[in-house]
């Protein structure tokens, strides 16, 4: 073979090897793009279930609270009501009798707030800010721990479901509170800005380590509850400084 040939064959040889690998190349990035495309769709498809076990969970426990919340008003309201109308009465020159009508008639206050803070359906007719003010009277008055609310807005256009959902996320923060952080101080800020809904709650207590977070359901129950709403929500705490929640909800 002379050497035009050679060149010839040469010039073939490299248009067919350029042409091979650049087949290679369109079939690899061809393949990579639908396997991305099957990864995310995956992706989408299980966070799509896990939001709608999360939401199903949600909706249980809604339905439990507001059977609850029946139960405590209709048949054990009755039952102290009844109580009460039988002590009246009584001889009411005995001051024990007088003085256990009052306690069933703070009693009957309370669980009628209870019934109310527990219920769903509250929040057809409070706002999200009337429903925190009765939650941190009720903290006050049963002498629990000093409570206060901030807020620069009475009242903020949010849907019904996020309110609902913010509540129980507050309620799920206050229940720990009470129940394992030995605080003396409770402090509630809400700040409403440009449809940017801000909260700060925290506590004076004995703190924990957040790395442990996981292990405590209630506050693990926040974090599920603000990834059906898209909201932020993160929780700080160190051993023996309190502990805060912070959530941010963008209002769409």
């Amino acid at each position: 073979m002379d050497q035009e040939g050679i060149q010839s064959f040469l010039i073939v040889f490299s248009i067919i090897a350029f042409a091979l690998a650049l087949t290679v190349i369109l079939l690899f990035a061809i393949f990579q793009k639908r396997k991305n495309k099957l990864v995310r769709i995956q992706q989408e498809t299980e966070n799509k279930f896990k939001e709608e076990i999360i939401e199903t969970q949600i909706e249980i426990r809604e339905e439990t609270l507001r059977n609850i919340s029946w139960e405590l008003h209709d048949n054990i309201g009755q039952l102290l009501t009844l109580a009460k109308i039988q002590l009246n009465e009584a001889d009411e020159t005995c001051g024990n009798v007088s003085e256990a009508s009052e306690t069933i008639s703070e009693c009957l206050k309370e669980l009628r707030n209870l019934s109310k803070l527990i219920n769903p359906d509250t929040f057809t007719s409070l706002t999200l800010i009337e429903a925190l003010e009765m939650e941190i009277e009720r903290f006050n008055r049963m002498k629990y721990l000093e409570t206060t609310l901030e807020y620069n807005l009475e009242t903020f256009d949010l849907n019904t479901k996020v309110e609902t959902i913010i509540f129980r996320m507050l309620q799920e923060f206050f229940t720990n509170t009470i129940k394992h952080s030995k605080a003396t101080q409770l402090k509630v800020k809400l700040t409403y800005s440009e449809e940017t809904l801000e909260i700060k709650a925290e506590d004076n207590g004995v703190g924990f380590d957040v790395s442990q977070l996981s292990r405590g359901i209630g506050l693990s129950n926040i974090k599920n509850r603000a990834k059906i709403i898209g909201a932020d929500a993160i929780i700080e705490s160190k051993k023996g400084e309190g502990t805060q929640f912070l959530l941010t909800y963008k209002n769409k």
